[in-house]
């Protein structure tokens, strides 16, 4: 089967489509005919090497798919048949021909979305899902303020948000990016480069600030972040877009208002916990995901780069031009 490969870490250059050897699945497991997959910053680290996969996982990246059932591995439960249509978290391995995956981390793809829709959705949406209920634990009419609010895992964001009964309001670094949040339904949009995004969220919010701030970015945004998280508030890390570090009183900062970091990653759980919450989402979301339903929600995909295209793709995400999810299609069967 094909699958993007490199050699060794680097940029998008070192990325190349090699044949490798087609995946068995193993007890509990599905082979996937993938039909699409989906860029994640995470793939950008990875093939920097600075991010390598967790043990046991495919080197080959992409952490989601979109394809039909190939096989069933032994011990499978019988939830899926070959010929299915499904979605796929997968800790590495999506960006290839086939992939295998835990037979309980599979979803079905709603009825009239395109497998290029559906590539869109499980890593961001799943980790925007985890963010707010699994870890922030969100409550209607709480307002929670998204970082990156026009990517994948930001778009998907606001609109969980809005089914949660709760209030959106998202950066983000371009006026085209705004507008892209104010479709998926933020109730207000900051441009973090040209405004004081944490005196905009204090307006906003009439003084009292926000009760969840979801954050990629890290460092650099500290000190904005917790002038505007309401006494309770509840800070949440899933990335460091800008590094790490912090240069003054943080934890004085945090104490004064009672506030709360959590941290978390995704990727590196184990497939209990990404069982629990493919099962939950897929209970209390994906339902809306179907025509007719209400509120609606839907992928943003920004563009689609076909397989041997992949660098280009990369380049797209590193430059920070993407609006929604870089899907990357399979080439068609001969």
């Amino acid at each position: 089967m094909l699958a993007v490969y490199f050699d060794c870490p680097g940029g998008p250059e070192n990325l190349y489509v090699k044949e490798v050897m087609k995946p068995h699945p193993g007890e509990g497991e599905v082979l996937v005919k993938v039909s699409a997959s989906a860029l994640n910053r995470v793939d950008l680290l990875q093939r920097r090497g600075k991010y390598p996969p967790p043990k046991g996982a495919s080197e080959i990246l992409g952490l989601e798919a979109a394809g039909t059932v190939a096989e069933l591995g032994t011990g499978c439960k019988g939830q899926w048949k070959i010929g299915d249509a499904v979605m796929a978290l997968v800790s590495g391995g999506g960006q290839a021909e086939y992939v295998t995956v835990p037979e309980g981390l599979l979803m079905p793809i709603p009825k009239d979305m395109t497998f290029l829709q559906a590539a869109a959705i499980p890593e961001a949406w799943l980790t925007a899902f985890q963010l707010l209920h699994f870890v922030a634990k969100v409550q209607k009419g709480e307002t929670v303020l998204i970082h990156a609010g026009a990517s994948g895992v930001g778009t998907a964001a606001i609109q969980l948000v809005r089914l949660a009964k709760a209030i959106p309001i998202a950066t983000a670094g371009t006026q085209e990016k705004l507008k892209a949040t104010a479709n998926a339904g933020a109730a207000a949009g900051f441009n973090y480069k040209t405004e004081d995004f944490s005196e905009k969220v204090l307006a906003f919010t009439q003084g009292l600030g926000v009760d969840v701030i979801l954050d990629c970015v890290g460092g650099s945004y500290w000190e904005k972040n917790l002038s505007c998280l309401r006494t309770d508030g509840r800070w949440i890390i899933y990335g460091l877009l800008s590094g790490g570090e912090v240069h003054g009183d943080l934890l004085a900062r945090l104490l004064s208002k009672r506030a709360s970091i959590h941290t978390t990653l995704l990727r590196s759980r184990d497939k209990e916990y990404k069982e629990r919450l493919v099962k939950a989402f897929t209970e209390d979301a994906l339902p809306y995901f179907t025509g007719g339903a209400s509120p609606h929600l839907q992928p943003l995909v920004d563009s689609v780069y076909p397989l041997h295209e992949i660098a280009a793709a990369h380049r797209i995400m590193e430059e920070n031009k993407n609006i929604g999810k870089i899907v990357i299609e399979m080439p068609a069967p001969s």
